[in-house]
């Protein structure tokens, strides 16, 4: 039963009351992951160019590398089971491996992931099937990269998902309507300065995620509710990030169980709560990410929360 529920979220976009295709996809609620790519981390890789000397030192021990790995993953889901869930943003750390010969990128979270060109490949092909989906790709973190190695990811993104690639445009024109019309399912945001040289590549200032770093679930929701009470009226996306960042003292704590066991399940909850109370529209949420998305129904409810910009819609023609 599970199964089939979770996949009945790939096409939630395409399955929309035609009222919310005619609005602009900032106002509406869509579900997205964090460290999106985490869900395979390479135990024998080398630890991260994202991570602190310190660790890099311990990290030299196999054990450590394990422990690392608990705290590493964020999510359980595959790219492809992400997507049938029904996440439409991610959130993407990238890097190159030093002392690696050529230009190859890989996902990053600590430990090095899949290479980003299997992880587009695995996109791409959802979004064939699924022509009236519609992606966020946040690149928002690179790690020992130099101009080359941005140059190649970039034709790598242009060469996976080609005329499905978004051009640039005022935020509020970005409608369901408007990318079916034109075919086009990939928003790319690109937190370096190339962005400003490819059409298809949106500045990450249109994507702003707030950050709360807070291991504390009450700070977290205070967090959420001031920054969407700043959020810009105009011309941007916006990320709630409903997401508890351990510190190191809780990680050597906790070690052993990981981040799962730790901080998600005992306050996911009270984040599933906050997320119940939102609304959608101008000022409200817009993106909501959350770890281990899997293990509540975090997407179908940020998915549901659509349903009361049509309340609102009755109320003003009854």
């Amino acid at each position: 039963l599970t199964t089939r529920k979770s996949s009945s979220n790939s096409d939630w976009m395409s399955s929309l009351p035609p009222a919310l295709c005619a609005l602009p996809l900032a106002n509406l609620a869509i579900p997205g992951s964090h460290d999106s790519f985490s869900y395979w981390v390479d135990e024998k890789s080398p630890v991260g160019p994202d991570q602190a000397t310190a660790i890099k030192r311990l990290a030299k021990i196999s054990l450590v590398k394990k422990l690392m790995k608990k705290w590493s993953v964020t999510q359980n889901l595959t790219f492809k089971e992400q997507l049938e869930g029904g996440i439409r943003y991610f959130d993407l750390r990238v890097s190159s491996k030093p002392g690696e010969v050529g230009n190859e990128i890989y996902f990053i979270h600590g430990l090095f992931g899949i290479t980003v060109w299997d992880g587009l490949m695995e996109i791409n092909n959802f979004l064939i099937h699924h022509p009236q989906e519609v992606i966020f790709l946040d690149f928002n973190h690179f790690y020992a990269m130099d101009h080359n190695h941005h140059e190649y990811l970039i034709s790598r993104i242009q060469e996976a998902f080609g005329s499905k690639l978004c051009t640039k445009e005022c935020v509020e024109n970005m409608t369901l309507q408007y990318l079916w019309e034109k075919e086009q399912q990939v928003l790319i945001f690109y937190h370096y300065p190339l962005f400003e040289e490819y059409p298809f590549l949106w500045a990450g200032s249109k994507m702003p995620a707030p950050w709360a770093n807070t291991t504390n679930v009450n700070k977290l929701l205070q967090f959420l509710e001031t920054t969407l009470g700043e959020r810009a009226k105009h011309g941007t996306f916006h990320v709630s990030q409903a997401i508890l960042t351990p510190r190191v003292k809780t990680i050597a704590r906790h070690l052993i169980r990981g981040l799962k066991n730790t901080l998600v399940h005992r306050n996911l909850p009270m984040i599933l709560k906050w997320v119940k109370s939102q609304k959608p529209g101008t000022m409200g949420v817009n993106i909501i990410t959350s770890d281990f998305v899997e293990l509540v129904d975090f997407a179908a409810t940020v998915i549901a929360l659509n349903n009361l910009l049509l309340e609102g819609d009755r109320a003003v023609t009854s």
